[in-house]
Formats: structure tokens, sequence, C-alpha cells
């Protein structure tokens, strides 16, 4: 029987050009039905219902600042907008994978039902699939760590980060490489694979943290009381009260000196904010602690080089300055303290 012959037959119809079809169709509607799911799942990422805590009440955490799921649970437009990009690039990584896997193996099994030998075919494409591989292996890390990255939302555009070697804002995010902004202007092409760690200085919230030293023998509760006192000032300024989350809280003493002590105050702010708090507060409590005759202490002693004995002894001191000065050759060892005095 030729081929004509063949073609003519109803068998041939029901046999090999059945299953072939079969397989075509059942490929493509593979293809719709995952590509549906996948938009299903991706559309809940966006929407942020997959974010949500069990038997959360903001209404309730708002009242209470103190629980911290409050801070996780902000509603931010831009967090909204990063969501809907996340989803949107998880969406149409999964999607193409999904859609190359299964027309990859609709074609390897129509191929079988035509009796093609694919014995050799696969042999070649496992020796190349692993010479691939040696050599692409850096690229699949650095998909593959893009891919967890936009997953788990560890940074996106806009963002101030800290990536190790390179820190700044991010300009661009990719499957592949990120491109970060230095605060120089230098732009950096981070590769995903080899970013280790993300320090990520625009989620949630962020703090203002000062040390602010005084003069040694100052009262330490009312100075304290005065710098809280200037935190809240700036907090009911209406410049101000948008971008400061809670009361600032003076931490107590945080170092001790020869010269002075250090008092921290820790501010909670908005993403990004913490900056621009932190100088506006600087220069509040320069003028506050000024009111009240505290100054910023200076160091004990300075060196001063090329000085005659004579006047190392006359400027800052005394007699036996003058004299360790004599011994000392022209290195004198001055008392700044002395000298502000006498000026």
């Amino acid at each position: 029987m030729n081929t004509l012959e063949q073609l003519a037959t109803p068998s041939f119809w029901l046999d090999t050009p059945l299953r072939v079809s079969l397989i075509l169709l059942g490929g493509f509607l593979a293809n719709i039905v995952l590509r549906m799911v996948i938009k299903r799942v991706t559309g809940k990422i966006a929407d942020g219902e997959t974010a949500k805590l069990d038997k959360f009440d903001p209404a309730a955490a708002r009242k209470n600042s103190k629980d911290p799921r409050y801070w996780l649970m902000q509603d931010s437009p831009i967090a909204a907008v990063r969501r809907a990009q996340r989803s949107k690039t998880i969406g149409s990584v999964l999607r193409s994978i999904t859609t190359i896997v299964l027309a990859t193996l609709t074609i390897l099994m129509v191929l079988t039902e035509l009796k093609f030998n694919l014995g050799p075919l696969l042999a070649s494409a496992g020796i190349a699939g692993v010479a691939i591989g040696f050599g692409a292996q850096t690229l699949v890390k650095d998909y593959l760590s893009g891919l967890f990255m936009v997953a788990e939302d560890q940074y996106g555009i806009g963002d101030v980060v800290d990536l190790g070697e390179a820190s700044g804002t991010v300009e661009s995010v990719g499957l592949r490489v990120t491109q970060v902004r230095a605060v120089d202007g230098t732009l950096w092409h981070v590769r995903n694979g080899e970013i280790l760690r993300v320090g990520n200085s625009s989620q949630g919230w962020a703090r203002a943290v000062l040390d602010i030293p005084v003069p040694y023998d100052s009262d330490v509760e009312k100075v304290s009381e005065l710098i809280l006192k200037t935190a809240m000032d700036l907090r009911e300024d209406e410049a101000y009260r948008r971008l400061i989350l809670d009361d600032p809280e003076v931490w107590g003493v945080e170092a001790l000196t020869g010269e002075s002590v250090v008092i921290r105050l820790a501010i909670r702010t908005k993403p990004l904010e913490q900056w621009g708090v932190a100088r506006e507060m600087r220069a509040r409590l320069k003028g506050a602690l000024a009111q009240e005759g505290l100054r910023i202490p200076l160091l004990n002693q300075t060196v001063i080089k090329g000085s005659a004995p004579s006047t190392a002894a006359a400027q800052g001191g005394g007699a036996a300055q003058g004299e360790h000065a004599a011994q000392g050759g022209d290195t004198a060892v001055v008392d700044q303290a002395e000298v502000g005095s006498k000026h």
C-alpha cells in the first residue's frame, strides 16, 4: 500500500495524526491553564492579600503604637506599587518558563509519535547542556539570585541600600544586574549573584540616632530633659510632624570620656527621612544648649609644633609646661581649656 492509499485509510487518521493532535492540544491547554493560575496567584500578591497577618486589627494597633506589627502594616501607596511591580516581574518570568518547558515537552512527544529516533538528539543535547552549564553557571546564579531578590522584595527602585562594596540609591532592578547610584554620582552595576547581603534603609521605618556630647560636670538629668523637650518641639512642628512616627526617646548616657558625657537620642521616622530629621535636630540642639550655657567640650590638649619654649609656656603653659617644652625640643603640649579661658 502506497502513501496515498495510507492517507485515504480511516485507520491512519485515527492513529498517529490523532495522537499528535491530542498532544498539541493538551500542551496548548496546559499552557493556558498554568498561565491563568500564575496570573491569579501573582494578582493576589499585588493586592497584598498574601501579606496580611491573621487576626490583625490595624485600628487597634494604631492605638497601641508599641505593637511592632503596626510599623510593618502601614498603608503606603509606594508599598502597593512595589508589590504590583514585584508580582508583575515574577509572573512574567514564571509564564515564560512554563511556556518554554511545555513547548519542549510537546515537541519531543510529537517527534516520538512520528517515529523519529531521539536517542542521538538527546545525547547531543545532554553533552551540550553540560558544556553550557559549566560556562553559564555564573549567569544562572545571577538569574536565580535576581528572581529570589524580586520575590522576597529585598529592595526596589528608589531604595537606599548597602550591597557591600556598593551603596546608594537603586535605579534599576533586573534579574541579572542591579544598578546603584552612589552619593558621589557613581553608577554601580552589581551582578545579583555576587550580592551576599543587603542592607535596606527604605523599608518599614527608620531611626535617627544622635550622640550628643555635653560637659562632664553637667547635670545629666537636666540636660536629658532639655534634649527631650527640644525633640518633642521638633515633632510638634508642622513641617516634621508627618515625618516622625513616634515620641522621641532619650536612651541615656552612651559614653564617658575625660572631656564629656555622651547622651543618646533616638527618633523613629519614615524611611529615608532620618537624615533630614537628624540635621534639623542638631541645629535646634545647638541653640538650646547655647541658651543654657552648655558648650560641646573641646579636647583637653593639643600639640603645637615649631613654638619656642617660652611661647608655649606663656600661651598655655605655666611653669610646668614650659619646662616640658624646653626638654622636648620644639614641640609643646598646651591645655586648650586654659587657652580658651585666656582668649
